[in-house]
């Protein structure tokens, strides 16, 4: 008998385990690190403009007077002084250079950058780029580009016909810029940091602040649904780095609002799964009607005065399919109603047509977005 209580208190004791790592593992979390970012830590646009120099024939025309104007201003920095209207531009091309400063890049480092024509040159495969310096929006510079262009793509043309592949007006030069400013983040100066979240939530706000404070105490506070702010613990104030990482691996369950998106032209639809529809008849069936034209031709008799005469006669057939009506419960959800509509035949432009006067009708309970 005990033999028997045991193993019934073993079973028992195993199958609420199973449940319980069944209900930890069907409930999907996620880092901290991956939905939300420490403020202030982000990168700033770099612009400049310059000069493509060594290209096959295939630059500017004499028309782009900025190219010319450019060229010239060059040459006088050499010291070469010369008549603008006699340049031949057509191995140089005037670009526009733009390039991402990352955050906590120091002098010396360099970074990628992308170079587009701005005049009428065919290509910029096979150029040079100038020194360049790159701006930003404060008007200093914080990097000069220079290096050889890569387009990834040509343009050949000849006897009328002509063949392109991608954008040869448009090249990259990997670690093409260096770095002369750094733009200088301070973290924690205040004793202070702050969280932005990717798509601001009161839910996931407040789910990420309780997160920190069952780890550190309570020094998190969510503010608005899109700021987490927190308070250095004693033991981190010289050390921002480490606690910012460690706060980055905590995990939590964002929320997210209801949403059904729609692509009327591919016919696609996805859905979240806590979308909820009301109790709903959906009727679907289709009318076609067909109309078709022929033309007769009536020949008189043999060796008779009468002509031949020619009449159109149009012939309309209507064909209206059986209506299907299906009837679902205010427990289904949008699976559910496709998944109905998918066994009576309904095409996927029947589908959003019917989630539209779902929505409509005030039984879809999410937000219905077509793109």
């Amino acid at each position: 008998m005990r033999k028997l209580i045991a193993a019934m208190t073993f079973l028992l004791v195993f199958c609420s385990l199973i449940t319980s790592a069944f209900a930890a593992s069907s409930t999907v979390s996620t880092r901290i690190k991956d939905i939300a970012k420490v403020q202030g830590v982000r990168p700033n646009q770099l612009v400049g403009y310059g000069l493509v120099v060594g290209l096959a024939g295939t630059g500017d025309s004499n028309k782009t007077l900025q190219t010319l104007q450019s060229v010239g201003n060059m040459l006088k920095e050499f010291g070469v002084a010369i008549d603008t209207a006699q340049l031949k531009t057509k191995n140089v091309a005037a670009v526009m250079v733009t390039a991402q400063l990352p955050p906590f890049v120091r002098e010396g480092d360099t970074i990628d950058i992308t170079v587009s024509s701005m005049g009428d040159a065919k290509s910029i495969q096979g150029g040079t780029l100038l020194q360049t310096p790159l701006k930003a929006a404060n008007g200093q510079i914080y990097a000069v580009g220079q290096g050889s262009v890569s387009t990834g793509g040509f343009s050949a043309s000849s006897g009328g016909s002509s063949a392109q592949k991608n954008f040869p007006t448009v090249g990259t030069t990997p670690n093409g810029a260096i770095v002369e400013r750094s733009v200088e983040e301070s973290l924690g100066t205040s004793g202070t940091i702050s969280l932005s979240l990717s798509r601001p939530d009161f839910t996931t706000a407040t789910r990420i602040s309780a997160a920190i404070n069952a780890r550190y105490g309570a020094i998190s506070r969510a503010d608005n649904p899109g700021k987490v702010d927190i308070t250095l613990p004693f033991m981190y104030q010289n050390n921002v780095v480490g606690f910012v990482s460690e706060i980055e691996d905590l995990y939590v369950t964002p929320d997210n609002i209801a949403k059904v998106v729609v692509n009327e032209r591919t016919g696609t639809v996805v859905m979240g799964g806590n979308v909820s529809v009301d109790e709903i008849a959906i009727a679907q069936g289709g009318l076609s009607i067909n109309i078709a034209k022929n033309t007769d031709v009536n020949q008189p008799a043999p060796f008779s005065l009468g002509e031949t005469i020619t009449t159109k006669n149009t012939d309309v057939t209507v064909t209206e399919d059986k209506a299907h009506t299906i009837v679902l419960p205010a427990t289904a959800n949008i699976s559910d109603i496709v998944g109905a509509l998918n066994a009576v035949g309904a095409t996927p432009r029947d589908i959003i047509s019917i989630l539209q006067a779902i929505k409509a009708a005030g039984a879809l309970h999410a937000d219905l977005e077509i793109i």
